[in-house]
């Protein structure tokens, strides 16, 4: 029997498909990311079917589990919390599992957060690329920034609210001062669009709590666009240069604060953070 990968709302529960409905109350069981999470939507449409979990800390000895159940001859559906499965979870290993016993595997389109995000951004959606959630640890985030700094699609990820005032100031130094959308709570009551560059949208963020999961789209690299300041030197390397040709150093601050697409105090906290650690290597 079938595997089924079905959509599920992102937020309103009205975006659920006709299909995925049909599906879900068909399938012998429902293999969920959280079981009680979507149990909440099976009540809401008086869906009766057995849930099991399907998540990234059980994905490798349920997949072989599910696996072994759909060549038995019952039918799966597999969903997330929350849109298309297979977009930032785990689901890859079962659809993988499943192809290799020659089963058929069988999409049910319906919402994901990076379409909602990137069509209602106002950059370029004819070629983008989605590069999912960015690492939380500050060096690896930088360099998975440099990965993409001179990609000319447009650029789609996703990120925590707890990180996204360090990640908008950190795509601004790596990326430069572009076009970006920042959409938070996609179709959900609080639903809100910030548009503008990275810096325009960091300094609403600075007297604004950013809150619920939040879809970040970037301009792509242009050769007539702001370019980015070389990656390889720090702020005390580019400011000690300006001091150097003669610039004082408050005008040089001020250069470098704005060529970053930061505020002079943030330029100066940044120039105070790497100093403490060149002292503390």
């Amino acid at each position: 029997m079938p595997l089924y990968l079905v959509a599920t709302p992102i937020g309103n529960l009205e975006d659920i498909t006709l299909r995925a409905l049909r599906v879900l109350k068909e399938v012998s069981l429902i293999a969920c990311e959280d079981t009680r999470h979507t149990r909440k939507l099976l009540d809401h449409f008086g869906i009766q079917k057995p849930t099991i979990s399907y998540h990234e800390h059980n994905e490798q000895d349920r997949a072989q589990e599910l696996t072994a159940r759909l060549s038995q001859g019952e039918s799966i559906a597999l969903v997330t919390d929350a849109g298309t499965p297979g977009v930032s979870d785990p689901a890859y290993r079962l659809v993988g599992a499943a192809l290799e016993h020659d089963i058929q595997v069988i999409p049910i389109p319906g919402a994901t957060a990076l379409i909602a995000g990137l069509i209602a951004s106002g950059l370029p959606t004819d070629a983008f690329l989605f590069a999912g959630f960015l690492p939380a640890k500050r060096n690896a985030r930088r360099e998975k920034l440099e990965a993409v700094r001179y990609v000319r699609e447009t650029l789609i990820f996703y990120e925590a609210p707890h990180r996204i005032r360090e990640t908008l100031m950190e795509a601004q130094a790596v990326l430069g001062n572009r076009q970006a959308s920042l959409a938070r709570e996609l179709t959900k009551l609080h639903e809100q669009f910030l548009r503008g560059t990275l810096a325009e949208i960091s300094l609403t963020l600075q007297v604004q709590e950013p809150r619920g999961e939040i879809t970040l789209v970037i301009a792509g690299a242009s050769e007539h666009g702001e370019q980015p300041l070389p990656a390889h030197e720090s702020l005390t390397t580019q400011l000690e240069q300006l001091i150097n040709s003669g610039t004082s150093r408050n005008d040089a601050l001020k250069q470098l604060a704005k060529r970053r697409g930061l505020s002079k105090k943030e330029a100066y906290r940044l120039l105070l953070e790497e100093k403490g650690n060149a002292e503390n290597q």
